[in-house]
């Protein structure tokens, strides 16, 4: 006796001659079915629902009574969620203190000084210690930190960026910034910081507004 697996037919609807022709080709190249090519997109992209996403967002903020607000919401938005809630402390008490009563985990393992040589690996291992501690839970972590490193430099501050970027954390991590560290940097250094992140987000108050850069032509100041 033995299971046999029950196909279905699946109808795609939405494809035009000239990608079906395409599909055709490049079926006869490789020597496998239209069929099995588009049973094998549906396959990855089934694989990749699976997996932990790896999101990472700059957060703007130009106050810490607004920020602990926004930080209050998200934990009562995700009471019912299995997040493991952190984040990663920076210089403002405050905030620390607002988040610890939340009982959210820090992360911190040294405490930062601006005379540390080797940031990445401070950032590295904290990220680690954060990831040991989540028990295989989805992460949402808030990262104070790296506003320390950006008042007292800003280009250190994407270049780190820049290398996280290179290899994320699984979760859904935000790189929390005052706005006033930022009025310093270069129009160089604020595209590479926004490029460095999936999305940007401007805190106002109680608003929160998305905010999108795109590369444009000159003549498009004549359009607008």
């Amino acid at each position: 006796m033995y299971n046999k697996t029950v196909t279905r037919n699946l109808i795609i609807r939405g494809f035009d001659d000239e990608i079906h022709s395409q599909l055709g080709n490049q079926s006869k190249k490789k020597g496998v079915s239209i069929n099995s090519i588009v049973k094998d997109a549906v396959d990855q992209w089934l694989k990749k629902q699976d997996e932990i996403p790896k999101r990472h967002h700059l957060l703007l903020y130009d106050n810490e009574e607004s920020m602990q607000r926004l930080m209050k919401s998200l934990d009562k938005m995700t009471q019912k969620d299995d997040w493991f809630k952190c984040f990663v402390r920076s210089s403002n008490t405050s905030i620390t203190k607002a988040l610890e009563g939340l009982r959210w985990f820090d992360g911190t393992i040294v405490q930062y000084k601006q005379s540390q040589k080797d940031k990445m690996k401070h950032i590295k291992d904290i990220l680690q210690n954060v990831w040991q501690k989540s028990n295989n839970k989805e992460i949402l972590l808030v990262d104070f930190l790296i506003n320390d490193i950006a008042s007292s430099s800003i280009s250190e501050a994407v270049s780190l960026e820049k290398q996280y970027d290179k290899n994320r954390m699984a979760g859904l991590i935000f790189c929390a910034y005052e706005m006033t560290n930022l009025f310093n940097a270069s129009s160089s250094e604020i595209i590479e910081m926004f490029d460095s992140h999936d999305q940007v987000f401007l805190l106002k108050d109680d608003q929160i507004f998305k905010i999108h850069i795109t590369k444009e032509n000159t003549h498009k100041l004549l359009l607008s």
